[in-house]
């Protein structure tokens, strides 16, 4: 009785797992990578088409993860449980990068900062708004979405930071929001709603240490600039 013979794609995907616990992501294309994570999804089929798909319907593979559920799942051969996995990786790695930033003074390491604030609002379809609470050594306490606006605009509330900014007892702001639209340079109204939230926590005794604008092609510091 002849053997039965497995299928070409159970030998590939060993293979890529020895190569990622030789060497971890070194010397791996990013569909590798991709194909290697879907294999903990779809059990039973050759992922790597799907994971190329994925690359060239986003753009990137920071695109694969900025995608929503609904634009994962119309991908062929991604159901639910593929696109739930892809969305709680980038979510784990958001939690990293929050911890990470934890006890680090920003105003000395704002990339730290930068990267945090890339990931956790990149991807989104409308504007958001979060600011980061700092303490009196300019170290990470807290951080929170307070707005999330349409597609060119959120609505911003300085009464509303300035009683988020008490209730966290905090002593000075980084404000962040994204630009959907991928372009980071600020708007009109991105400077005046800045001197305008400055203005008034001063009023309490805290300070806006920076406000950064995140987009898909870089991003811009208030204080890098000379702004603030």
């Amino acid at each position: 009785m002849n053997k039965k013979v497995k299928p070409h794609y159970i030998g590939h995907r060993e293979r890529l797992r020895e190569r990622f616990q030789r060497a971890g992501s070194k010397g791996m294309h990013d569909y590798e990578l991709l194909e290697l994570l879907l294999t903990y999804a779809i059990p039973r089929k050759d992922v790597k088409p799907v994971a190329k798909q994925l690359i060239k319907k986003f753009g990137s593979f920071s695109g694969v993860f900025d995608a929503s559920m609904e634009e994962l799942k119309a991908i062929r051969g991604v159901g639910s449980v593929s696109a739930i996995l892809i969305k709680v990786v980038k979510e784990i790695f958001c939690s990293y990068l929050a911890e990470r930033i934890k006890k680090k003074d920003l105003v000395s390491s704002p990339q730290a900062a930068v990267d945090f604030a890339r990931v956790k609002l990149s991807g989104l379809p409308n504007e958001a708004f979060m600011i980061i609470y700092l303490n009196t050594k300019n170290e990470v306490i807290d951080s929170e979405i307070i707005q999330e606006g349409t597609i060119d605009r959120a609505v911003i509330y300085p009464r509303r930071i300035i009683e988020s900014a008490l209730g966290h007892h905090a002593k000075g702001l980084l404000l962040v929001h994204n630009h959907p639209s991928g372009y980071p340079e600020p708007s009109n109204e991105d400077r005046r709603i800045t001197q305008t939230i400055s203005e008034a926590v001063k009023t309490v005794d805290i300070k806006v240490v920076d406000h950064i604008i995140v987009g898909k092609y870089g991003y811009f510091s208030f204080a890098e600039r000379g702004i603030l």
